[in-house]
């Protein structure tokens, strides 16, 4: 899926990254325990979260996660937006929250990691 899809369908605003939309993700993970997406998460991955500190950048950058989305309406500080611009990462915001999100994605295609299975 599209990034500009992902943006369309939680009617998100873009903070940063915004001329790198057209990159695309095959799924998504939503966590504010940095262990868990450290676990979880395979490569070209879009992170729902609601954490907003510099660990969530450095361990979306670990596993080379393109873009993250901030649940409930919160928008990170000009540091946190800076330091994934110099990333190259999306940032973006909206205001459902991750269940509703995580439910808009996958009902529009964008599928998640089912625990113990090879494809999913």
């Amino acid at each position: 899926m599209k990034l500009s899809e992902v943006k369309e369908i939680l009617d998100a605003k873009v903070l940063a990254g915004e001329d790198l939309l057209e990159h695309e993700v095959n799924s998504a993970c939503g966590s504010d325990l940095m262990s868990d997406v450290l676990a979880f998460v395979k490569d070209r991955a879009l992170l729902l979260t609601g954490l907003m500190n510099p660990q969530v950048i450095r361990t979306a950058e670990m596993m080379d996660i393109t873009a993250i989305v901030f649940v409930r309406g919160k928008e990170p500080d000009e540091a946190l937006i800076n330091m994934a611009a110099a990333k190259d990462m999306v940032l973006m915001s909206t205001e459902y929250p991750l269940y509703i999100a995580a439910g808009e994605l996958y009902i529009n295609g964008l599928v998640g990691k089912k625990r113990g299975t090879q494809n999913g």
